[in-house]
């Protein structure tokens, strides 16, 4: 068994793609719009075959996002090495998004950070 994707609701759904896109190589698939409910989404592909679904609707509120809530937290993304978790870190905080923790070595041995895209969702850098 595995997972097949994983979907976010987004506010900005242009921005959130060119997001993935850039700093995670994202390929993104067509866009679908229900004209019906004005829905809309995007499936994202990474290189290993997993996927995120990226989704709209003006139903779509932005409620604060508290760090220790329940449901789903955050995304994590495999870099490979310390240095590259560092370098994104760095390019990430450089074009201006908030590092929320790290680079680090956590108490159960991973090395990781912790950003936040432009709409505040956690993403998890790790090797």
């Amino acid at each position: 068994m595995k997972i097949e994707h994983v979907a976010l609701y987004v506010v900005d759904l242009e921005r959130e793609k060119s997001f993935f896109e850039k700093y995670f190589e994202a390929a993104s698939g067509k866009l679908y719009h229900n004209k019906t409910t004005g829905f809309s989404s995007y499936f994202l592909s990474f290189a290993d075959g997993s996927r995120l679904e990226i989704m709209t609707s003006p139903a779509v509120s932005d409620d604060e996002k508290k760090m220790s809530r329940s449901g789903f937290i955050h995304i994590a993304f495999s870099l490979g090495s310390r240095e590259n978790v560092y370098s994104l870190t760095e390019r990430l905080k450089n074009d201006g998004y908030i590092v929320a923790s790290g680079p680090r070595i956590t108490g159960d041995g991973y090395y990781e950070s912790c950003i936040l895209d432009a709409e505040g969702n956690q993403i998890e850098l790790t090797v």
